[in-house]
């Protein structure tokens, strides 16, 4: 191939990826409108969009009714059946969902434990999920990657899974176990990065391009930072965890853990404990506590948002993020009571520096209990969306 053909083929394959990326964000769009986006004259799209949908990637709809003088534009969209199969180890459950190129959950199942996963079993619970799938919700879905969403540090070159404390996990090759026990190439990462990307380009962060999110999950507070519109993951991967920071506390009458870390002391499982629960999922302990008329309840809750509001006030010192957006049990804190979350954005204001707070504002994450699902979902779509032709020459899933 000369070197005119092999660049020819190169612009072609990233144009690809470029309108598979375009509809994979911002759902089904008319050729019309692919066309506007991408500077690429009509028949170059009509070119792309027809190997798009031979590669089974996309789709082309009936046009939308006309508004307008002139032919109605077929409409492209994100091929439904080409699916990702999104992962979430915790301490308390493992949670798995089959999320699809076009952005639907197309199946979730949510598996409650009352011991700690290794990542063993945790493959084998994922392996028998997707047979059953296969034979049923799945059956006619083209499965591309797995995509683990991991409570812990995660190496970016190769997805160890250096330490994730909570689950008792060292140094676990979670890629190579997940693809031994499926037969499908993985990808890994940690949690709340991952949820940091999904709420970026799908939930409270979307359109904004400096936003810091913190997570807060069974294992703890993870986080996630994006400058300039993209993630920030540190020289190994493991930016982002706030949970470890030790924030201050003026009053010593706020503090239970001696010289515990952030997520010692705005903690999961102290909520849990005052809403006399043991175990729950997202909304049933926001459900609980929002009941709830049990003084200590609201004590509990108030000390931990005092002490949040401080440890947002240093990221907002630090990073001088245009949003923060909080997933999981955090969301339940700052939304808990009418006006908790000017409350909180008021709380941090007056601790961190007033031209930081000047825009800032704080969101709970869009996405609810889908986020880190979607996240991990995003990452094991990676690959097709940067290279569909190439991508699909890999073995994977038909």
């Amino acid at each position: 191939m000369t070197d005119r053909a092999t660049s020819f083929e190169a612009v072609r394959r990233a144009n690809l990826g470029r309108l598979l990326r375009l509809v994979h964000l911002g759902g089904p769009q008319s050729r019309a409108q692919l066309t506007a986006a991408t500077g690429l004259n009509r028949s170059t799209i009509a070119d792309l969009v027809a190997e798009l949908v031979a590669l089974g990637v996309a789709t082309e709809l009936p046009p939308a009714p006309a508004t307008r003088a002139g032919r109605p534009s077929p409409v492209v969209a994100a091929h439904r059946s080409v699916v990702a199969i999104a992962v979430n180890p915790e301490v308390d459950a493992l949670t798995l969902a089959a999320v699809g190129l076009d952005g639907s959950i197309v199946a979730r199942r949510r598996i409650e434990v009352d011991h700690l996963l290794t990542p063993h079993s945790t493959v084998r619970m994922v392996a028998g999920a997707i047979d059953a799938w296969r034979a049923d919700e799945l059956r006619d879905a083209r499965i591309m990657r797995l995509g683990f969403a991991v409570p812990g540090l995660v190496q970016a070159t190769d997805g160890m899974v250096r330490t994730a404390p909570h689950l008792r996990w060292n140094d676990e090759p979670l890629r190579e176990l997940a693809t031994a026990a499926t037969g499908l190439p993985a990808v890994v990462g940690n949690d709340a990065s991952l949820g940091a990307i999904a709420e970026h380009l799908f939930g409270a962060g979307r359109g904004i391009d400096d936003m810091v999110y913190l997570n807060g999950g069974a294992s703890g507070i993870g986080g996630g930072v994006i400058v300039h519109g993209m993630p920030v993951a540190g020289l190994s991967g493991y930016a982002g965890e706030f949970g470890q920071n030790r924030p201050g506390i003026p009053s010593t009458a706020d503090r239970r853990a001696g010289d515990g870390v952030l997520e010692d002391e705005v903690s999961r499982a102290r909520l849990l404990a005052v809403a006399r629960l043991t175990s729950a999922d997202e909304p049933t302990l926001a459900a609980a506590l929002a009941a709830s008329d049990l003084p200590d309840a609201r004590e509990e809750i108030a000390r931990q948002r005092r002490i949040l509001s401080t440890a947002l006030a240093n990221a907002v010192n630090v990073l001088n993020p245009r949003l923060i957006v909080l997933g999981g049990f955090l969301a339940t804190l700052a939304t808990l009571g009418e006006g908790a979350e000017e409350q909180l954005l008021a709380a941090v204001a007056a601790q961190a520096m007033p031209a930081a707070v000047e825009d800032l504002e704080i969101r709970s994450a869009a996405l609810g209990e889908d986020r880190l699902l979607i996240g991990a979902a995003e990452a094991a779509f990676a690959q097709l969306l940067d290279d569909p032709v190439g991508s699909l020459r890999a073995p994977v899933d038909h």
